[in-house]
């Protein structure tokens, strides 16, 4: 157990549960779309684990990469690689065979379109994602693509195609990344700084390029997360809901924009945690009733 430990601690196992719930929403969403009545236990299963494989398996090269800037900031030092849990090469090797073998095994068993966007997401984030957190603020708005794209492979695993569904849901997650990701910069910027990431928050210590980022995308979130109803996935119960969340969602971003404290940077997070369930809950809720 003592030699599991620093793998799963490496694998990042509450970002690997959001991607499998993620995942999860675009495959019950693609069913409906294709119109099939009983849930596909076994691909789903299969979805998920592959999913869950190539995430763990990008984390940990994450970690890898990262291993000398962890070492560097309060709240990262103490992870397996920079104390020295794990050898490097372990982790390295452990995070390629993870993404590839998941990748194979959706190939396999859901599709290749699947399996080409779960490795493109392990590639963005692994790949691109992490060095630009060394040299543009941007890095942010491009690591909220692979973040965005895992409900879309669950949505292919079923159609085995990207509709305007699955468009849907990635731009909602696209969008919302950025407030949620924002708040977090805020309450770690002192380690960013110490550790040269170049996050919006370091960048413009005074934050109010930050904050007006968080209500420019707070205010798209409202927008975006309409698009369900608008193309027919989903009803006013979702409808009414949604504009719900994404107004809360606005005004804990606009304290924070007035107050610059950890305190209002903590609830904005808190809000935007909760959006995500409440927000599946809906679309789950509104099919169901519909």
């Amino acid at each position: 157990m003592k030699t599991l430990k620093p793998y799963l601690e490496m694998s990042k196992l509450r970002i690997v549960t959001l991607v499998l719930i993620t995942t999860s929403i675009g495959f019950f969403l693609g069913q409906q779309h294709q119109g099939v009545g009983d849930w596909g236990w076994g691909l789903w299963l299969l979805t998920l684990l592959g999913t869950g494989m190539a995430a763990s398996g990008a984390a940990c090269l994450n970690n890898y990469l990262e291993r000398d800037l962890d070492g560097l900031m309060s709240r990262t030092r103490n992870r397996a690689l920079p104390s020295g849990s794990i050898h490097p090469v372990s982790a390295l090797l452990y995070g390629i065979n993870m993404v590839l073998c998941g990748v194979a095994l959706l190939v396999m068993t859901a599709n290749l379109l699947t399996g080409f966007i779960v490795l493109l997401t392990a590639f963005l984030y692994v790949l691109v994602y992490t060095p630009l957190k060394r040299s543009t603020w941007l890095n942010t708005s491009i690591g909220a693509i692979p973040g965005a794209l895992p409900p879309v492979s669950g949505w292919t695993a079923v159609t085995g195609s990207i509709d305007v569904g699955a468009l849907a849901l990635f731009a909602i997650l696209f969008i919302w990344q950025h407030p949620h990701f924002y708040a977090i910069a805020w309450m770690c910027r002192d380690d960013y700084r110490q550790a040269g990431f170049k996050m919006l928050s370091v960048v413009d210590e005074s934050g109010k390029r930050m904050f007006r980022h968080i209500l420019i995308h707070s205010v798209l979130l409202i927008i975006v997360a309409t698009i369900p109803t608008l193309i027919g996935m989903t009803g006013w119960i979702y409808l009414i809901g949604s504009v719900g969340l994404g107004l809360m969602v606005l005004w804990v971003g606009w304290d924070l924009s007035q107050s610059a404290s950890l305190i209002d940077a903590r609830k904005l997070l808190r809000a935007s945690v909760y959006y995500l369930p409440i927000l599946f809950g809906l679309i789950i809720a509104d099919i169901l009733w519909l």
